[in-house]
């Protein structure tokens, strides 16, 4: 069997805020590639639920962080329609992330 990593290494200040991310991916040929945010979502299937973990740094700029969540917005709509085939979720998923740019006054 073959096994690959994905790590993420954060930096925090006194008060255990991330200050400084980067993150490696041997098979993608990244390394030590800086990042002010992260989200990651793993499935437990004993729980039956998602478990996350969300980071950004201090400095992350908040028009940044609003087109971040928009873009996953987006590509959780795709994901969902590779998924499982339901075309029209995936449009409703995706008509959703574009009313959040527009709620949250996203400049593109």
């Amino acid at each position: 069997m073959r096994k690959t990593q994905i790590t993420i290494d954060v930096e925090l200040d006194d008060n255990h805020v991330p200050e400084k991310m980067t993150w490696n991916a041997q098979d993608g040929g990244i390394e030590s590639q800086p990042t002010k945010a992260t989200m990651i979502s793993v499935w437990d299937d004993k729980t039956m639920e998602a478990l996350r973990i969300d980071l950004w740094t201090k400095d992350m700029p908040l028009d940044q962080m609003k087109m971040f969540i928009h873009q996953i917005l987006i590509s959780l709509g795709s994901t969902y329609q590779r998924a499982s085939g339901e075309e029209d979720v995936a449009a409703w998923m995706e008509e959703m992330a574009e009313e959040f740019a527009v709620k949250s006054a996203i400049k593109m």
